[in-house]
């Protein structure tokens, strides 16, 4: 997973707020701390414990993990993926969208992992299945 290249937690944390056009006050009250330890969060002055960022990235709608990773909490273990970097790096979506596509893409690799774990499927099953029309009729039962 790539994370847009920031200087610090905070600036991160600042960035994805401002993204989400979300004030520091709104956040502080989301994320249940107060608005000066935000701002202190923001600023690289405090750093914040792996509970109050789980609280920061619900109130950003964004994933724990990126804020874990930025803190340095957890490795960031994801193979590079331009389609990760390229919605993170979207600037006219908002939070919560780049989040819930974020989600999809993931849910498609993982379940994609999941089938490359599984024993292969035999060839009559693997496609084979005609795509109906939305009519349901297939090419051979038109009458004409």
């Amino acid at each position: 997973m790539e994370l847009p290249k920031v200087a610090s937690l905070g600036e991160y944390i600042r960035q994805q707020r401002q993204q989400a056009k979300i004030s520091l006050r709104q956040l502080a009250a989301q994320a249940g701390v107060s608005n000066p330890y935000l701002s202190q969060v923001e600023r690289g002055l405090r750093k914040p414990s792996a509970e109050i960022l789980n609280q920061i990235a619900k109130g950003l709608h964004i994933s724990a993990q990126a804020l874990y990773v930025q803190a340095g909490l957890i490795e960031d273990r994801e193979p590079h993926s331009d389609v990760l970097a390229a919605i993170r790096a979207d600037v006219t979506l908002t939070g919560r969208q780049r989040q819930v596509l974020i989600d999809i893409y993931e849910s498609f690799r993982k379940e994609n992992r999941a089938d490359t774990a599984q024993p292969p499927q035999s060839a009559e099953h693997l496609g084979d299945d005609p795509v109906l029309p939305r009519d349901g009729i297939t090419p051979d039962s038109k009458e004409g």
